[in-house]
């Protein structure tokens, strides 16, 4: 990367050493790809780590009926966790990542990354808390998966990836991907929030209108 300006911005990365941005400035990799783009393929193995600039990746499995299902989403500042493990211990990549958005990443390549590990605190306080979190996600995803229907997982996502304002930009298609359904379901799911007046949706944009009345809800279905 010709400036570390984008990179240094985040955590851990402005507590690096003078030497370990230098090393940074030679080796690491900036690059853009419009939404849609698959960034890793499973199987495939993993070049480097990989630090969202902007946009957001989306981590997916792909079960065997055909169905996508989002295992986690990586946001600006956040590191794709199994591409670490697959640096570390030599594995494919055992995922699929796309780019939500027109999505930036910085690429540290494998060697640099595990040279970094090795003498950076700040690295190795970065690896821990990405496999800490990922546990984290992956426990309460498997959990909702078991324990939760179709219409809670639905109101679980609207809380938690809306922005401040209440918005999220995705199509109902994307939602079916993420919650490992189909269009038709998350689209009657949706008709009977809007009805209700929860949200409003528009093409390509859900907008929450009852945030206290969703909340109410989230938390009425799990009582249930």
């Amino acid at each position: 990367m010709q400036s570390l300006g984008e990179l240094v911005v985040f955590e851990p990365f402005n507590r690096l050493s003078e030497s370990a941005r230098n090393l940074l400035a030679q080796g690491a990799q900036r690059k853009t790809m419009p939404a849609g783009t698959n960034m890793m393929r499973k199987g495939q193995p993993a070049s480097g780590a990989y630090v969202v600039l902007s946009g957001r990746l989306r981590v997916f499995t792909i079960t065997p009926t055909g169905t996508e299902a989002t295992l986690y989403l990586i946001d600006p500042g956040e590191t794709c966790v199994l591409a670490l493990n697959c640096l570390f211990n030599d594995l494919l990549y055992p995922a699929w990542v796309q780019a939500q958005g027109q999505t930036t990443v910085a690429v540290i390549p494998g060697p640099l990354y595990r040279r970094l590990f090795a003498q950076e605190p700040a690295i190795q306080d970065l690896t821990v808390h990405a496999l800490s979190a990922l546990v984290y996600r992956l426990m309460a995803e498997l959990d909702a998966i078991h324990s939760c229907n179709h219409k809670q997982r639905l109101v679980h996502f609207l809380l938690l990836h809306a922005s401040s304002e209440g918005v999220l930009r995705t199509t109902q298609q994307q939602l079916a991907n993420h919650l490992g359904t189909t269009r038709e379901v998350v689209a009657r799911l949706m008709q009977d929030l809007v009805g209700n007046g929860y949200v409003k949706s528009q093409r390509g944009q859900i907008t929450i209108k009852d945030l206290f009345g969703l909340r109410k809800l989230d938390a009425s279905i799990l009582a249930v």
